[in-house]
């Protein structure tokens, strides 16, 4: 099976990352849940599926008033600042560590595209369903022009050999440019972007909302 770990932005890109308008906004969405949530329970349990700590925290204004404690599950223990959070190790295909509706929400945030085989997805969209009554997912768009991880233009929707030349012949958004032709596949395969059906075929429980900018739809979220 293919997984492969979401890129780790470095610390000036990251809080950039962090600090834009977009993932404000997407946060603010998600608050409008975590409100229904905490005003019927008094709390609001949550599960981020290959979150970091550092998404919370640099958007920290927006929640630290709100009762929440915030799981976060990767491949890799992740350390956490205080009380309000929680590390597992795990996978995203298969939390069978979990219950069914262990949580009261489901955050998962440009996870998904990295998870890259279709049946990998759909193990994990699985996941997410069953672990929670609520869940919101959010994933890029593969019909938006740029490609969000290599930060070029139309490179998703080229044949693969120009893709690779591409990537071969200089550094794209995170990624250095591409020393061989394995490197360059393993810097393309990091990624697998979905559109509208797909998401609908993971979540079909779910309403699929649309971010837009500039007319186009920027990224896709899953919200149940």
């Amino acid at each position: 099976m293919t997984m492969t770990m979401p890129l780790t932005p470095t610390d000036s890109r990251e809080a950039a990352c962090y600090a834009n308008q977009f993932r404000q906004r997407r946060l603010k969405r998600l608050l409008t849940i975590v409100d229904e949530i905490i005003a019927a329970r008094q709390t609001c349990r949550i599960l981020d599926v290959g979150g970091w700590v550092s998404y919370w925290m640099h958007l920290e204004p927006l929640w630290r008033d709100r009762c929440l404690h915030i799981t976060m599950v990767n491949l890799v223990q992740a350390p956490v600042p205080d009380e309000r959070f929680a590390s597992l190790i795990g996978d995203a295909r298969d939390l069978r560590q979990l219950d069914n509706s262990s949580f009261d929400l489901v955050h998962s945030n440009s996870v998904i595209e990295h998870v890259v085989l279709w049946r990998d997805q759909c193990k994990m969209a699985h996941e997410i369903r069953r672990l929670a009554p609520r869940y919101f997912v959010q994933t890029p768009n593969y019909w938006f022009p740029l490609e969000p991880h290599l930060r070029t233009p139309f490179i998703h929707w080229m044949p693969e050999p120009w893709r690779a030349a591409i990537v071969r012949h200089k550094a794209c958004g995170y990624f250095q440019r591409a020393s061989s032709y394995d490197e360059a596949r393993k810097i393309l395969d990091d990624a697998r972007l979905l559109d509208a059906p797909a998401m609908a075929a993971l979540f079909p429980d779910a309403v699929i909302e649309r971010e837009r900018f500039a007319g186009f739809t920027k990224s896709l979220i899953a919200i149940r």
